[in-house]
């Protein structure tokens, strides 16, 4: 595996030096990367208005680091709400995203300033009517995205566009501000055509809902899906925003809404590397081909997206070169769980002379794994968080 493609020299050397004597396992996040990610992002998309997703880093150096850049919050709980005010955050810059949520945290959040909240359903939005009066409302559509994204997000959110229509609707009748739709297209979404088709379907039910109710929506929430570095290829950022910024054009002209986009992957990604130490390398059988290397953490601790082998991340080691002696491994993490393997159908190579207390490098983990960590699952605590700036 070509490190490089994913680290340059420079970088990789100043993260030897920060992480030489860390103890492991920990991610180490890189608030340069991010920097530099969120100001491409804003350059590839400059009539739209970020709203990081904080659940991929809830780090408080990236919340804050983030939100000097300018951008907005996407909020799925009043425990990240808590933190990104107490960060020093607006309640203008933030959107409950979440269509999953109790009336009490509507009532928590309309108290705190929130005035912009997603849903799907008839008895969330009775909620928001009843415990946040007057607010914005957007209604997510069904995106099916099953396929081409490596973690879809399909089937649990989002309502088909028939119902999408009644609900904003209602909201209007219930003294609600019916604002706008929102889709996600699946996160790591490789098929830059799966906006095409949401774009389109969200077009003819605004479309609608102007010409037949009068509503007048102001905004589409095209969600996150844009992707990392992993092993799988995908376009450059620059490709996704052509296309995409042709697909809005085509259906709305010049007359585009307010574009909301809700990034998480794609800004913190290929930020993190995770360090994990190699505790075990056996074979089943005397004659097994394969090395099976369990290693400190694993998918109760950091590694979750590797569940389906769905997430794959690139993998090196100092013992990496062009002459070195590479086989096949079977990757599994430190637990008593029979499902804590990583890899064992996708085949990963690793350095034939790989010993007990060398160091794994797991390339672009700054997204979904401290914030997807167990807290406890067989006496391991959480994987510790590193920031280099």
């Amino acid at each position: 595996m070509n490190r490089e493609e994913y680290v340059s020299d420079a970088e990789w050397h100043r993260f030897l030096e920060f992480s030489e004597k860390l103890e492991t396992p920990c991610v180490v996040i890189n608030l340069r990367t991010i920097k530099k990610n969120y100001i491409k992002l804003q350059n590839s998309f400059p009539f739209a208005q970020i709203y990081y997703a904080v659940k991929a880093n809830p780090n408080p150096k990236v919340i804050s680091l983030l939100a000097e850049q300018g951008s907005n919050f996407d909020i799925a709980s009043r425990f990240e709400l808590d933190k990104v005010l107490s960060l020093g955050v607006e309640p203008e810059r933030i959107s409950y995203g979440n269509t999953i949520k109790k009336a009490r945290d509507i009532a928590y959040f309309f108290e705190k300033g929130i005035r912009m909240f997603a849903t799907d359903s008839k008895e969330d939005l009775k909620n928001i009517a009843k415990y946040a009066p007057g607010s914005k409302v957007y209604v997510r559509i069904l995106v099916e995205n099953s396929v081409t994204a490596d973690w879809p997000l399909s089937r649990k959110f989002g309502c088909h566009p028939d119902m999408a229509y009644d609900l904003l609707v209602q909201a209007r009748d219930a003294g609600l501000t019916p604002y706008g739709i929102s889709f996600h297209v699946g996160s790591q979404q490789r098929d830059i055509g799966q906006w095409n088709d949401a774009i389109a379907k969200t077009k003819y039910l605004m479309t609608s809902l102007e010409e037949d109710e009068g509503i007048k929506l102001q905004m589409i929430n095209m969600g996150g899906g844009f992707p990392a570095s992993y092993i799988e290829p995908t376009n450059d950022l620059k490709e996704y925003a052509s296309e995409i910024t042709r697909y809005l054009r085509d259906d709305f002209g010049d007359e585009i809404p307010q574009i909301i986009l809700e990034p998480g992957r794609s800004l913190v990604g290929n930020s993190g590397i995770l360090i994990s130490e190699v505790v075990l390398i056996s074979r089943k059988n005397n004659t097994a081909l394969n090395r099976w290397v369990f290693q400190d953490t694993g998918k109760f601790n950091g590694l979750i997206e590797t569940l389906g082998e769905s997430i794959k991340y690139p993998v090196v080691t100092l013992k990496d070169s062009p002459t070195a002696k590479y086989g096949e491994v079977i990757l599994a993490g430190p637990t008593c769980d029979s499902m804590d393997i990583m890899y064992e159908d996708c085949k990963y190579r690793l350095p034939i002379d790989l010993k007990i207390g060398d160091r794994l490098y797991w390339l672009s983990t700054g997204a979904y794994t401290s914030s997807y960590a167990s807290v406890e699952f067989n006496g391991f605590p959480p994987i510790t968080t590193h920031i280099m700036d």
